[in-house]
C-alpha cells in the first residue's frame, strides 16, 4: 500500500513539474519570438522633403523631392516624388499685375500640402528660383521685378512649409545645377554604372549639360585638362566627397522665344519694312504682331528702327534661308581667347557626352529625333527639319490637331535654331553629334536645374542619425542565447520527468 501511495505521489509530483516546465517552455518561446519581432521589425523611414519652384520665362513648375535624413558622403540622395505645372505664364509676365504672380502659385502649393505628409510640413523647405524671364525683367525695371518677388514670397508664406526665400538665380547657377542633375541621374557621381544601360560609356568622368529655355541657353561641362582662360566661366562644386571644376556659360536672350524675336527684329532691320516674308514659318502661315510685343523685351529694344507699326509676317518655309537669318544674330568674328563659342565668349574644346534637355528635348521629341536606341545623324536631323518647314501651314495643323497652335507655329524656327545653335554656336559637328542625348525624364525625374539645386542645398541641411533598433546588438544576442538555452534546458527537463530513465551517476 505504501509503495502504491508513493508511486501516486511521485506521479502527481511529476505532473506538476511537467506543467511548470511546459509553462516555462511556452513562456520561453513567447519571449524569444517577441524579442526577435521587436528587434527586427522594419525601421521607420526617416525621410525629409523639399520643394523647389522653377519660375521660368514662359511658365512656373513646382517640384517635390524627398531624401533620407542620413546623407551619403555629405550629399543627400534626392528623388523627385511629384511635379505640378502652374497655370498661366511665368511670373515675369505679371509685371502689370504683380499680385497675380503670387496667387498663380496657390493651386500647386495646395497640391504639395496633399502629397507631402502633414507631420513633415513645418520641416519641409521651400525654395523659389527665378530664371531668365525675371533676369530680363530686372534689367528692364528692377523695382517691378522686386514687386513680383514680394508678391510671390507673400503667397508662399501663407502655406505651412518652411519658406526659405525666393531669388533670381544667375545664368551660371542655372547651367551648373542642370549639369549636376544630369550627372546625378546618370549615376556618374557615385562611380557606378549608368542607370541608362543603352548609353555608351562616356569618354569623361561626367557628361556635359545643354539647357534651352525661353529666354536663355546654357552649356556646361568639365573640360579636358581643366583648360581655363576665363575664370568667370568656371564654378566649383563638392558632391559625394569629390570636387569638380565646371565650365559653364549662360547666354541671355538666346532662349528660343527671345532668339525668335531677335531674328525677326534683325530681319525687319535689314528689310526696312514691317511686312516680312519669313522663311522660319511654314508656307501659308500669316501672323500679325504688335511692335510692343516684338520690341518690348530688353533683348530687342535696341534693334527698333521703325515706328510702332503693326508687323505682318508671312511664312515661306525655307530651311536654308531661315538658317542664314538665324546666323545673323550670332557674332563669330570677335574672340580674344584661343577658342570662343559666339559673341566673344570663351569656350574650351567640347569633351565627352552631353545631355540636352528642356526645349532641346521638347522640340526634338516633337520632330521624333530623340530615340537613344536609334540615334539620328546630323544630316538626318537637318533633313527632318527641312521637310517640316516646307509643309504648308494648313497641312501642319491637320497633321497635329492635338498640339496647341502657339507651340505648333514655332517648331520650324525652333528646330532650325537648335541646329544652328549647336553647330555654329557651340561647335558640334557631324563627328560628335551622336554624343548628344536629348533627355526629358531619367528614372522618373525631370532633367533640369531644380534637382541639382536641391542636391546642392542638401549640403546645408544637417544630417541625422538613421533610425536604430530598440536593443543594441550585444544585448539582443545575449537575450537570444539566454532564451534559447532556457528553452533547451526546459525541454531536457520535461523529457527526463516524462521518461525517468535519464542517465544517472553510476549507471553505464
Amino acid at each position: 500500500m505504501e509503495e502504491a501511495k508513493g508511486a501516486k505521489q511521485k506521479k502527481t509530483w511529476s505532473r506538476k513539474v511537467m506543467i511548470v516546465l511546459g509553462f516555462l517552455f511556452i513562456l520561453g518561446i513567447i519571449a524569444l519570438v517577441t524579442v526577435a519581432v521587436i528587434q527586427n521589425k522594419p525601421l521607420p523611414k526617416n525621410m525629409k522633403y523639399g520643394i523647389v519652384l522653377d519660375a521660368g520665362s514662359s511658365h512656373t513648375s513646382l517640384y517635390m523631392y524627398k531624401w533620407p535624413a542620413e546623407k551619403e558622403n555629405d550629399t543627400g540622395i534626392v528623388q523627385q516624388m511629384d511635379m505640378c505645372k502652374v497655370d498661366g505664364p511665368g511670373i515675369s509676365s505679371y509685371s502689370m499685375e504683380v499680385e497675380k504672380a503670387g496667387l498663380s502659385l496657390h493651386k500647386c502649393m495646395n497640391r504639395a500640402k496633399e502629397v507631402i505628409p502633414k507631420n513633415q510640413h513645418k520641416d519641409t523647405p521651400v525654395y523659389l528660383g527665378a530664371t531668365a524671364g525675371m533676369r530680363l525683367l530686372r534689367l528692364g525695371n528692377s523695382d517691378v521685378a522686386d514687386a513680383v518677388l514680394s508678391s510671390v514670397e507673400k503667397s508662399l508664406r501663407l502655406f505651412p512649409f518652411d519658406f526659405q526665400g525666393s531669388r533670381i538665380i544667375t545664368g551660371q547657377e542655372e547651367g551648373a545645377y542642370g549639369w549636376i542633375t544630369i550627372n546625378y541621374l546618370l549615376g556618374n557621381f557615385k562611380q557606378t554604372s549608368s542607370w541608362l544601360p543603352f548609353l555608351p560609356e562616356s569618354k569623361t568622368e561626367t557628361s556635359g549639360a545643354l539647357d534651352l529655355g525661353g529666354a536663355s541657353t546654357q552649356i556646361t561641362f568639365v573640360p579636358e585638362n581643366n583648360m581655363n582662360e576665363s575664370q568667370d566661366n568656371f564654378l566649383h562644386f563638392r558632391l559625394y566627397g569629390k570636387s569638380y571644376s565646371v565650365y559653364t556659360h549662360s547666354f541671355l536672350c538666346y532662349g528660343k522665344d527671345q532668339a525668335l524675336r531677335l531674328q525677326l527684329a534683325n530681319s525687319i532691320k535689314i528689310a526696312g519694312s514691317t511686312t516680312l516674308q519669313d522663311p522660319c514659318f511654314n508656307p501659308g502661315y500669316i501672323r500679325n504682331m504688335s511692335a510692343i510685343d516684338l520690341y518690348g523685351s530688353p533683348c530687342t529694344a535696341q534693334h527698333k528702327v521703325l515706328p510702332s507699326e503693326p508687323i505682318l509676317i508671312t511664312g515661306t518655309g525655307d530651311y536654308e534661308t531661315c538658317q542664314q537669318n538665324i546666323q545673323g544674330i550670332f557674332n563669330r568674328t570677335h574672340c580674344t581667347y584661343s577658342r570662343c563659342s559666339f559673341n566673344g565668349v570663351f569656350q574650351p574644346q567640347l569633351q565627352g557626352d552631353f545631355g540636352a534637355f528642356s526645349a532641346f528635348y521638347f522640340v526634338m521629341n516633337f520632330l521624333n529625333m530623340t530615340s537613344v536606341e536609334k540615334p539620328r545623324t546630323l544630316s538626318t536631323v537637318k533633313e527632318t527639319v527641312r521637310e517640316f518647314c516646307s509643309r504648308p501651314w494648313q497641312m501642319v495643323k491637320e497633321n497635329f490637331p492635338k498640339v496647341k497652335e502657339k507651340y505648333l507655329i514655332e517648331y520650324c524656327f525652333s528646330g532650325t535654331y537648335i541646329l544652328t545653335l549647336l553647330e555654329m554656336g557651340y561647335g558640334f559637328t557631324s563627328e560628335n553629334w551622336e554624343n548628344i542625348y536629348f533627355l526629358g525624364k531619367i528614372r522618373g525625374s525631370d532633367a533640369g536645374w531644380t534637382l541639382g539645386y536641391m542636391l546642392n542645398l542638401t549640403n546645408m541641411i544637417p544630417a541625422e542619425l538613421p533610425p536604430a533598433p530598440p536593443l543594441s546588438h550585444a544585448i539582443y544576442m545575449t537575450l537570444m542565447i539566454f532564451s534559447s538555452f532556457m528553452l533547451v534546458s526546459v525541454l531536457i527537463g520535461w523529457l527526463c520527468v516524462r521518461k525517468p530513465k535519464c542517465p544517472q551517476k553510476g549507471i553505464i
